[in-house]
């Protein structure tokens, strides 16, 4: 049998190598789920001041708008960690009067990889993120439906076992591609793929329509919600009434040529 002798730098290279690896894989990882930092070329949107809330979002206009500025959602102590979070409970949204206060960032957006974090302090809470101010991500306490929680609205079921429970803060990490249009026609459906809470749940999950009718968001009023246009949109959070706190809000641009969004 031949004696195979192995030089002590070799292993040593090797040795580095996996753990330079390992500490990539873990960077990586790092930039999803709860508390992950930018990533690079990240805008951040939300940092939990007042001023980030004025500079960089406003109400929707939308049919049933029944707040005015400067916007009432208030800023609070975070209930679970250092640092301030903003509260959805607008008073023009009491009774679940989604679309009276919902906020939207001034900015638009086509194709993005987004990071944000909720926490819903009482059951049954109730809010929603917008993709484009069209598409709904599902913020709902209690409902594991195909309108629940961390649902693509009735797209997909509620990935509901990746929920971290009232009281807890929760994340979604999402990359989001827009519906592609030649000639004015729309000839590629919106797509997603999301993380919840470091668990991927939904991927390459393609979006028919908006739903929710003309209150909902953009184009929810347009052939009942199936007419979407090309015109770019904001992030949109929901106003329902409920205390649901939302921190660490940050956005990437992207141009995602391939019908991929997978990340």
């Amino acid at each position: 049998m031949k004696l195979v002798v192995v030089k002590s730098s070799t292993i040593r290279q090797a040795l580095l190598l996996t753990a330079l690896t390992g500490l990539v894989l873990t960077k990586a990882l790092a930039q999803i789920g709860v508390g992950a930092k930018p990533i690079k070329g990240a805008e951040v949107l939300f940092d939990g001041s007042r001023k980030m809330l004025d500079e960089k979002w406003t109400y929707w206009e939308g049919p049933r708008l029944a707040a005015t500025l400067p916007i009432k959602w208030k800023i609070e102590k975070d209930p679970a960690g250092p640092g301030t979070v903003m509260n959805t409970n607008d008073p023009a949204a009491a009774g679940g009067k989604y679309g009276s206060a919902d906020i939207v960032t001034k900015e638009t957006f086509r194709d993005f990889r987004l990071h944000i974090e909720f926490y819903i302090s009482k059951p049954g809470g109730n809010s929603g993120v917008y993709l484009q101010n069209r598409y709904e991500i599902q913020v709902l306490d209690g409902d594991s439906t195909s309108h629940g929680l961390a649902a693509v609205i009735n797209e997909t079921p509620s990935p509901y076992y990746a929920y971290n429970g009232v009281g807890k803060w929760n994340a979604y990490d999402i990359q989001f591609r827009a519906a592609r249009f030649e000639n004015g026609k729309r000839v590629e459906p919106a797509m997603v793929t999301m993380y919840f809470n470091g668990k991927k749940v939904h991927s390459n999950q393609k979006i028919s329509q908006v739903w929710g009718g003309p209150n909902s968001g953009i184009d929810g009023g347009n052939d009942g919600g199936k007419g979407i246009t090309d015109t770019p949109g904001g992030l949109k959070l929901q106003a329902e009434g409920h205390d649901v706190f939302y921190r660490n809000i940050w956005i990437k641009p992207l141009d995602l040529k391939a019908s991929n969004t997978d990340f």
